[in-house]
């Protein structure tokens, strides 16, 4: 970013114009008759809505210019409403939710009418129900509804994405070998993230999981400082 320092410069040499790369406009919400706002009563089957606190914690971090777009419910039409809506002022339009294969998940099939899908599933764990695709100007990334897979396939897929798309150098995750102190399963076939807290001790890296790791577990995220990476 240009800051007072670098306009000073800029002016002294007697630089009147300069390109830039504007900041990136991007919008988000979540999905599903499930969510409830923050300050009101849970009904049976509901649950607050915490991924979109999440997601705009995680990109207040980033050079972009937010947009918090609400919850909408499982309704096809509001749904198609709001991604075209989306579409004509944002860079990039994040959903959580509504891309598993539940009978009321209608981001991928309203996303193959409105736009394009150019993958959707990857065989990671979590964040499977990962879904990438455009609309028209649009790049759009529909995140997994659990907050654990919410923020894993964020730092994942979007911020290198938006790192690009700043021309940025996209930054690479740092791999260190270290000696576990947990047991650690996994099924054949697809990349698990374990979250995990990394020590040294005497010259020497040791790992351990932060307890359960179940996707809707924040609390395995908020003891962790990095993640045990299972290919």
């Amino acid at each position: 970013e240009i800051n007072f320092i670098d306009l000073g410069i800029i002016s002294s040499i007697g630089i009147q114009n300069i390109k830039v790369i504007k900041k990136p406009i991007i919008s988000f919400f979540s999905t599903g008759d499930e969510l409830t706002p923050i300050g009101k009563k849970l009904r049976q089957g509901q649950i607050y809505d915490s991924n979109r606190y999440l997601l705009h914690g995680l990109l207040s971090e980033l050079p972009v210019v937010i947009k918090d777009m609400g919850v909408v419910k499982d309704d096809r039409s509001k749904l198609k409403e709001r991604f075209i809506n989306a579409s004509k002022k944002s860079d990039f339009i994040i959903t959580t939710g509504g891309v598993s294969v539940g009978e009321a998940d209608y981001v991928r099939d309203i996303l193959s009418v409105v736009g394009k899908i150019n993958f959707w599933q990857i065989s990671i764990k979590p964040g499977r129900p990962l879904a990438f695709g455009k609309i028209k100007s649009s790049y759009f990334f529909g995140l997994p509804g659990n907050p654990v897979s919410t923020v894993i396939t964020f730092q994942l897929f979007v911020i290198p994405a938006i790192e690009k798309m700043l021309n940025k150098i996209v930054k690479k995750n740092l791999f260190i070998n270290a000696i576990t102190k947990s047991r650690l399963l996994k099924k054949k076939g697809r990349i698990e993230y374990q979250r995990a807290k990394l020590i040294k001790s005497n010259g020497i890296y040791f790992v351990e999981t932060t307890g359960l790791q179940g996707s809707n577990i924040l609390t395995s995220l908020a003891n962790a400082n990095c993640y045990i990476r299972l290919s």
